[in-house]
């Protein structure tokens, strides 16, 4: 029998979702997330996203790929963009755990420089386990790079977790 851990992931949905795009390609979430548990012994995977109505079903999907969802209240900035920054959730969260769990040890998603304080506090509780950033190696972080904590680019598991398109039906002749 294999000896799993029981790590849990802190993972800020928009930075993620913004950093693919800017690579041109969608996470398929319901891989990511067997990804995450078969990978990194990922039990429970926090995705940290604004709350907009608009996207229900897009939370109703991340629900069933087996993600808590933790939803912050936006505002709308001057030209109606709505702002839901997670950080300090985020923060708050793997702390929490750092002290109220049975977390073994963390697995953060970003390639934000402002975790670096949270990296470090893991660090020094032997909690973290890896920094998974969603940029590319130019654009993570140096304060993220600073600590020396391993860092995964997903960029790399493009071909495992990308989200495949579907073909449509006689596409290519076929029934």
């Amino acid at each position: 029998m294999l000896n799993t851990e029981n790590n849990f992931a802190y993972i800020d949905g928009a930075n993620l979702h913004s950093a693919l795009k800017e690579l041109g390609w969608k996470l398929d979430y319901r891989r990511f997330r067997v990804w995450l548990e078969e990978k990194y012994d990922v039990k429970r995977a926090y995705i940290f996203i604004g709350l907009i109505s608009k996207y229900k079903d897009l939370y109703t999907h991340l629900q069933e790929c087996g993600f808590t969802i933790i939803f912050k209240e936006v505002i709308y900035d001057g030209t109606g963009k709505a702002k839901g920054n997670c950080d300090a959730d985020l923060v708050l969260q793997a702390t929490r755990d750092s002290y109220e769990s049975d977390r073994e040890r963390a697995v953060i998603v970003s390639s934000d420089g402002d975790y670096a304080s949270l990296i470090k506090f893991l660090k020094e509780k032997k909690q973290v386990q890896i920094i998974l950033s969603p940029s590319s190696k130019d654009k993570c972080s140096i304060l993220l790079k600073r600590t020396n904590v391993p860092i995964a680019y997903i960029g790399d598991q493009r071909s495992n977790l990308e989200l495949k398109k579907e073909k449509a039906p006689d596409a290519d002749g076929t029934a």
